[in-house]
């Protein structure tokens, strides 16, 4: 049974929007309902997935369809929510029959999280800033000075490396000379330099991607340098990366909201 939310229990505090398949509906609706306290409601928009069940809990929404045993659509994936109380709704979701892990601070990210495993393996995470009532309000995005990044990845022959940004990374060219290159795709522009003793060793950047899945099928199938599948991490980004001619490395990050 659902054990309801009351204004003294944790909760889940910022919005969450997924789509998860699943192999036996009936058995994974249980789970969100009597083990995380989600409650069940008529099926929404499906925005073309298939979906069986939504469950809703606070401002987290989770679309639940059913996929055959051994499909790649059951390959494990991960969720976070946000919790205004970590150590309670890890002692909720215990009361309830579930088996979180111990709550753990991660210095690293600045967060205390703990994580759980729904019946197909997909994994939860719950987790809060422990910093989070110390952090300076920042200017809301559009109303500062900075409006965009431009990074530099320097290459040893700008000429080769615009022809692999362009076939296999998708690319195009903005303007192009011997030593410098300004490549955009959909609204991301950056620079390729020509490496000089003062552009020297190896650059990284970093790019929030729609659909990290089916951004690594595309670069994969275009022969791309891919190190690895998307990996989903508990701070809340699933990612992957890809190294270009000179091994510059670029990220490419999907937030789970």
């Amino acid at each position: 049974m659902s054990v309801p939310l009351t204004k003294t229990q944790p909760a889940i505090v910022s919005p969450v929007s997924r789509h998860v398949y699943v192999a036996d509906i009936e058995r994974s609706t249980a789970f969100y309902r009597d083990i995380l306290g989600f409650a069940v409601e008529p099926v929404r928009e499906t925005y073309g997935a298939e979906a069986d069940v939504e469950v809703v809990n606070g401002p987290a929404r989770l679309q639940l369809g059913v996929a055959k045993r051994g499909s790649d659509r059951l390959t494990p994936q991960g969720v976070f929510f946000a919790t205004n109380d970590v150590a309670g709704m890890n002692e909720l979701i215990r009361a309830r029959g579930g088996e979180p892990s111990a709550p753990l601070r991660v210095n690293w990210i600045k967060m205390e999280m703990f994580e759980i495993h729904d019946p197909d393996g997909h994994t939860l995470w719950f987790g809060k800033s422990f910093n989070q009532d110390q952090l300076e309000p920042h200017t809301p995005a559009g109303k500062g000075p900075l409006r965009k990044a431009l990074p530099e990845l320097p290459l040893e022959d700008v000429a080769r490396g615009v022809t692999h940004y362009c076939d296999v990374l998708g690319f195009s060219i903005n303007y192009q000379q011997k030593d410098l290159a300004v490549m955009y795709r959909d609204s991301i522009t950056l620079l390729l330099i020509e490496r000089t003793a003062q552009h020297r060793g190896i650059g990284s950047c970093s790019f929030y991607v729609r659909d990290a899945d089916a951004l690594h099928a595309e670069l994969t199938a275009n022969g791309a340098n891919v190190l690895g599948s998307p990996v989903s991490y508990p701070w809340g980004l699933r990612h992957f990366q890809v190294l270009d001619l000179d091994g510059n490395r670029l990220t490419f990050s999907q937030t789970f909201e």
